[in-house]
């Protein structure tokens, strides 16, 4: 039995907090220096290659000229990715359909294992057509969890296979239309409160 497995598990919890503390701050956000290269002094966002509801291969590419709202989830979760993709369609509709066109709501699974294309197309259009599910290998989204420095970790729950949880911070990245990190907007406030916040940082 390997002993320094709830250590470094502890460890990467309280990054992951310290992490969601830094972006989000005290009651708003952290506003972050852009290099003037298009990164931040954090670093966070980078190019990925992951697959939609159709099996599809997507990057980030395919989102340029618009802005992106990114959110890390899974589809088993119980109460707050759920609780936050119906805030962020009310935030969709509440834009109107000017804003709204200009942004493009992305929701990507932590949880690959259970995770496939066809499950997460039908996960996300319970919340409407505005937002697009994503997921990929295991090694694909360790990856893209490393360039917007989310935090996750299986929790297990039972000796079957699929009994488990997913640990995971709970933060709504912006990206600019170059895929440029912009803000964190909160996940845990209103459609209309989030929907405020995107019109003053999409201008």
């Amino acid at each position: 039995m390997n002993t320094t497995t709830k250590p470094n598990r502890l460890l990467l919890a309280l990054m992951g907090l310290l992490l969601a503390i830094l972006l989000i701050g005290a009651g708003g956000f952290m506003w972050l220096n852009n290099n003037g290269d298009g990164n931040t002094a954090l670093g966070i966002g980078g190019p990925f290659t992951l697959e939609n509801g159709d099996g599809k291969p997507v990057t980030d590419k395919d989102f340029r000229g618009k802005y992106m709202l990114v959110y890390f989830g899974y589809t088993f979760c119980p109460d707050v990715c759920p609780t936050t993709l119906n805030a962020v369609a009310d935030a969709m509709d509440k834009l109107g359909p000017a804003a709204a066109a200009r942004l493009q709501p992305l929701f990507i699974t932590i949880d690959p294992k259970r995770d496939t294309p066809a499950l997460v197309k039908q996960y996300v259009a319970a919340f409407g057509p505005n937002i697009v599910g994503l997921t990929g290998t295991p090694e694909q989204i360790a990856q893209i969890a490393r360039e917007y420095r989310v935090y996750y970790a299986e929790h297990r729950t039972g000796p079957g296979p699929n009994d488990y949880s997913m640990d995971h911070s709970s933060v709504l990245y912006l990206m600019s239309p170059t895929g440029a990190f912009i803000a964190p907007v909160r996940a845990d406030e209103s459609g209309e409160e989030i929907a405020a916040n995107l019109k003053k940082l999409m201008g």
